[in-house]
């Protein structure tokens, strides 16, 4: 079995419902996930969209939210989980609003693209003290084993 990743929030390719975006509360929507590699020691969660900030010339992969080192079994994210509510031993990384934790989708015009994208690696991380995603991936390089993703679209009503 395959790695997957899904959301009860919505379908793959479908639209993120306002209330995980910053148009509504802001919520991390509801994450699953099974087909974990036997092998895995750890998985890591990257949310970003790379049509930042107009689909229609991106310049920049916004990042949403930075996960590493969640246990490598199958399992999940509830809706809105906090900092302390997730899994132990789960370290987090800093997002393009230079902070931690979830920021959901805000574009400034037009559909952008949320990529919810899981990695099995067949390590656990070091604590690497609140990482951009620029330095998480690099000390991931090599340690992939499977990859996920789930993308969802989300444009603002103005």
């Amino acid at each position: 079995m395959s790695l997957v990743l899904v959301s009860t929030a919505f379908a793959g390719g479908g639209q993120i419902p306002r209330q995980f975006t910053c148009d509504g509360q802001d919520l991390s929507p509801p994450l699953s996930w099974a087909g974990v590699p036997e092998q895995a020691r750890s998985l890591v969660l990257i949310v970003d969209d790379p049509d930042a900030p107009d689909p229609a010339a991106p310049k920049m992969t916004w990042v949403h939210w930075l996960l590493y080192n969640l246990p490598a079994k199958p399992g999940g994210l509830a809706q809105g989980v906090n900092n302390g509510d997730l899994p132990a031993g789960t370290l987090q990384g800093v997002n393009d609003w230079k902070r931690i934790g979830y920021g959901g989708p805000c574009p400034p015009v037009g559909s952008h693209r949320y990529f919810f994208k899981l990695y099995a690696l067949d390590t656990v991380l070091p604590d690497l003290r609140n990482p951009s995603k620029a330095v998480l991936e690099q000390v991931m390089h090599g340690h992939v084993l499977e990859h996920a993703e789930l993308m969802g679209v989300y444009q603002r009503n103005r």
